[in-house]
């Protein structure tokens, strides 16, 4: 059996409880040694094979787990924040599915979340922002061509920006085609929740730099939008003139 486990987004303690039993349940963990939190493979058993797939290419991955599989040993692949996220999950699946290996899938807490988290920051504010979109800018590997960032920033939403840091300059400028003022307040963390996190507050037109002079190349997110400074609208939830399914307004 096959476990892809979120590994959380840095903190081993942000790790759920079902991605521990399985780390300590495993035979074989495979994990991805440039973003995962080693300390999470404190978890494994003392006789647990570990693999870090940064020097493995797909072809290495599935061999390794079939060959567990031929051994009946339980695979844990271990990826950073939530695997559904930029984790290459899906690619693995269907290789896993014309063996005829099973597989399932335990969430983690993603680094947006944790980012969030250590901003002390919601993405969604009443008047401001109901919308989080979560992107990246076009690198090597390409973005389709209806989700450029020009097109995206039209929409002036809450985003946030996955695998963009070392292209601090092409994210700032198509940002700015698309309609985010200059002044758009922004936040760069990086390593979100690790013992080494770091993180600047500037505003679009002035990101490049103070990236730049902070060091922040990447491994770091990069939020943009009015939530990270607005005034916003109380929600109506906690209204007390609001009913809902559990409470009756008063007048």
């Amino acid at each position: 059996m096959v476990y892809f486990v979120g590994a959380g987004p840095g903190a081993a303690d942000l790790l759920t409880l079902r991605g521990k039993k399985y780390l300590e349940q495993a035979d074989l963990i495979i994990y991805a040694g440039s973003l995962v939190n080693p300390e999470l493979l404190d978890y494994a058993g003392a006789d647990c094979e570990i693999l870090n797939s940064a020097y493995m290419n797909l072809e290495q991955v599935i061999h390794a787990i079939e060959q567990a599989e031929k051994e009946g040993k339980n695979t844990v692949r271990l990826h950073t924040g939530d695997p559904s996220l930029y984790g290459a999950i899906r690619e693995q699946m269907v290789q896993l599915e014309k063996l005829g290996i099973s597989y399932e899938v335990c969430p983690g807490v993603s680094s947006f979340c944790g980012a969030a988290a250590s901003l002390n920051l919601e993405y969604t504010l009443p008047d401001v922002s109901q919308s989080v979109i979560i992107t990246r800018t076009e690198g090597r590997t390409a973005v389709p061509e209806s989700e450029q960032l020009s097109s995206l920033a039209a929409h002036q939403a809450t985003m946030v920006l996955f695998l963009s840091a070392g292209l601090a300059k092409k994210t700032r400028q198509e940002l700015l085609d698309g309609g985010y003022p200059p002044d758009t307040p922004v936040a760069v963390v990086y390593k979100a929740t690790w013992p080494e996190e770091k993180i600047i507050r500037t505003t679009l037109a002035h990101m490049e730099e103070d990236m730049e002079q902070a060091d922040i190349l990447k491994t770091a997110l990069i939020i943009v939008g009015r939530v990270l400074d607005s005034d916003f609208s109380l929600s109506r939830l906690y209204d007390k003139h609001f009913s809902t399914g559990f409470r009756e307004g008063r007048l």
